[in-house]
């Protein structure tokens, strides 16, 4: 969704400084929305996407395998005897989740600019659950009929996990490449509060400054409801994300790179405290935690060039249809994946697999994509603005019972008009 510079609902979409800074805030405000180049779709992003889901294909594929020992791998034998080598380079890659979380912040704040609340949450549920479903039932159905890698969740498991809110509930997650969402949700439902007011430049600037100090204090605080809203092991990715989109949108200031400096520290303390995290389901192997925050930083430079623009003449169309496949491809190839790898591991040579596996998985996203997300969503967004618009038109007040004039019966009996109640 393109960013527009036009007032919605009464909205303005122009930064503060403007309004209050007299007719030279004004031409720096003008230049600012120049630099950001508000119209047309970023395609790189679509790119920056489907790179990133390759990268967690790649390290479920080949830097991880389900479990640290041969019976729960999807290759039978620890991954590091399958890959030595390039177990060690797909034991990081799960940083494109950290793309993944900082593209996020970008889209959202684009995607919500000079929207209201209901636009935002409409849209939030119609990129989020058609595909999800379809992902639920589709594992689900695989690993009851294979379970190989994975025990199938029982019938209320499941259902609670097609709410997307199983991690709330404390309910597992059919596939375990899930737990993501919650966040992605989350932040959404944060970020709603600010949309409710009306985004401008300064309340997303606050947002940001206040959700990273909560998240700084929640990691020294022993209280769980704060930890929940402020989610400090992701959330500074998602604070960059937004604090990039404004630099594309307006201008870098120091203000900014601030922000984005403070998240990319606590984005490098949560990269040595998850690799530490998955160490044990890598075969016993204590990597360092050096090369994944090479990643980080990255992640950070790439979005980083996003955001000045340097990206933004990258138009290649196929980019646009991979990038559409990435939801779908995350949904699916772990636990399906998995399976797939069990089931051919001893008859296919393992680099030929993962290639082919890949390549399913791939062309399945593509199929979800065409025949599943898209009718579905335009379905799931007829009926949700409809019952906005039903909900809208029906919210005030009404009086207890109908009120009905009769003039007629008045005149005819010489007196006022009576109102019945």
């Amino acid at each position: 969704m393109e960013p527009t510079t036009q007032s919605v609902q009464g909205i303005s979409a122009e930064p503060d400084p403007a309004a209050r800074g007299g007719r030279r805030g004004s031409r720096r405000a003008g230049r600012s929305a120049r630099a950001g180049r508000a119209g047309g779709r970023l395609v790189v992003l679509d790119g920056l996407r489907i790179l990133a889901a390759l990268m967690v294909v790649f390290h479920h594929y080949v830097g991880y395998g389900g479990s640290a020992d041969g019976a729960g791998n999807a290759w039978s034998r620890p991954i590091a005897q399958v890959f030595p080598l390039a177990s060690k380079l797909g034991a990081y890659m799960w940083t494109g989740v950290s793309l993944f979380f900082l593209i996020s912040g970008f889209v959202i704040g684009m995607s919500t600019w000079g929207r209201g609340l209901g636009d935002f949450f409409t849209s939030r549920i119609v990129r989020l659950y058609p595909a999800y479903w379809f992902g639920v039932l589709a594992t689900t159905a695989v690993l009851a009929a294979w379970p190989l890698v994975a025990q199938p969740l029982d019938s209320y498991q499941v259902l609670v996990n097609l709410t997307m809110f199983q991690s709330a509930l404390h309910v597992t997650n059919v596939d375990a490449s899930y737990w993501t969402l919650w966040y992605e949700l989350c932040f959404y439902l944060l970020f709603g509060l600010v949309v409710r007011q009306g985004l401008n430049y300064r309340r997303v600037v606050a947002f940001c400054m206040v959700w990273t100090v909560m998240g700084m204090v929640s990691v020294g605080v022993d209280w769980a409801p704060l930890t929940v809203v402020a989610m400090p092991w992701v959330s500074s990715f998602f604070v960059a994300g937004l604090a990039y989109y404004l630099m594309y949108r307006f201008r870098p200031t120091l203000l900014l790179w601030g922000i984005v400096g403070v998240s990319l520290v606590l984005s490098l303390n949560y990269a040595g405290s998850h690799q530490q995290l998955i160490d044990p389901a890598l075969g016993g192997r204590h990597l360092p935690a050096w090369p994944a925050a090479v990643m980080i930083v990255l992640c950070y430079l790439v979005m980083a060039a996003v955001s000045l623009g340097w990206l933004s003449r990258i138009g290649w169309r196929w980019l646009t249809v991979a990038g559409s496949l990435t939801y779908p491809l995350y949904l699916l190839h772990e636990g399906i994946g998995w399976t797939a790898i069990r089931l051919l591991h001893d008859r296919v040579p393992k680099w030929t697999l993962v290639g082919l596996v890949t390549l399913g998985m791939l062309v399945a996203a593509y199929l979800v994509h065409r025949i599943v997300e898209r009718p579905l969503s335009r379905l799931l967004k007829r009926g949700i603005v409809t019952g906005l618009d039903e909900l809208r038109a029906n919210g005030a007040a009404q009086p207890a019972g109908p009120v009905e004039s009769v003039p007629a019966q008045a005149e005819a009996a010489g007196s006022r008009p009576v109102v019945r109640v």
